[in-house]
């Protein structure tokens, strides 16, 4: 079992920007062929590029899947893009974990969140 089934569920917090997300959009093959170690693999190497502000992910009922990383700059996501371990896993994931993906780049321009701390409804007005 990963710790992510047991972590709460949270967004990644709002940063200040521009920063940039990297939006991976997937439907995956039949069979698991080793996809949850490398995952898990993955997201442990992430979290050690400088640069690298977290990860929001969620797979829909019919197996899409979408993972948003978020990146305090282009040379972050670069690093990342040629680290030599998820090279190696992106070309094991086209081989057997994928039938289909997209990869999106953008730059956050805007960024602001919400948290309930006191248990009462939100106010209603303004913006966000």
């Amino acid at each position: 079992m990963s710790d992510h089934q047991n972590a709460p569920v949270a967004p990644v917090a709002a940063h200040e920007p521009p920063y940039y997300a990297v939006v991976f959009t997937s439907v995956r093959t039949e069979g698991d062929h080793g996809y949850g170690e490398t995952a898990e693999r993955m997201g442990e190497l992430v979290k050690e590029i400088p640069g690298y502000l977290g990860e929001d992910a969620a797979r829909t009922p019919g197996e899409l899947g979408i993972t948003i990383a978020y990146f305090r700059d282009l040379a972050a996501i670069d690093v990342w893009r040629n680290h030599q371990e998820h090279r190696a896993a992106k070309e094991y994931g086209r081989a057997h974990w994928y039938e289909r993906y997209t990869l999106h780049i953008a730059k956050v321009e805007h960024s602001h969140g919400f948290e309930r701390s006191d248990g009462s409804e939100p106010e209603r007005g303004g913006r966000g």
